[in-house]
């Protein structure tokens, strides 16, 4: 009975506090990993059926437009693939790899530029693109000579 008690009041001790945090970050590490498989399970059978679709339904010399829509879909897969890396890389060390995110955003910007509607956008939406780009370039670049200069 003293050795319940005294693990029920040792949760409220700095310590035992931040061991129950950090099992609960843990769990809901494991948690997205599992769901962020399933959306990339569906995403894939979506790609699929859209292609399929696609390929057979497309008029002859449509098929370009529908092009973006396709790359959009694979981009798409790819950066839930890339967040379940960065789920992943924190569940084997505990801490978020910086240069993932940004690659991850990277991507992200990339797959936005790629199934932009020239005819829709204004220029201070390209501008933007552009800027962030630039950015998340330079950030990547930072962290990646900063990480190379610490493993030597």
């Amino acid at each position: 009975m003293r050795k319940l008690f005294k693990n029920i009041f040792g949760i409220f001790t700095d310590e035992g506090f931040m061991h129950v945090i950090e099992n609960v970050e843990v769990i809901v590490s494991k948690v997205l990993s599992v769901l962020m498989v399933l959306v990339i399970l569906v995403a894939i059978g979506d790609l699929g059926a859209f292609l399929i679709k696609e390929l057979f339904d497309t008029p002859y010399g449509k098929f370009n437009t529908t092009l973006f829509k396709i790359f959009g879909l694979f981009l798409n897969i790819l950066i839930a693939l890339e967040i379940l890396e960065n789920i992943t890389a924190y569940l084997r060390k505990h801490v978020f790899q910086v240069e993932l995110v940004i690659v991850t955003s990277l991507i992200a910007v990339a797959r936005k530029i790629i199934i932009l509607d020239l005819e829709k956008v204004t220029g201070i939406d390209i501008i933007g693109l552009g800027i962030a780009i630039l950015a998340l370039s330079i950030s990547y670049l930072i962290i990646r000579s900063s990480n190379s200069k610490q493993s030597h």
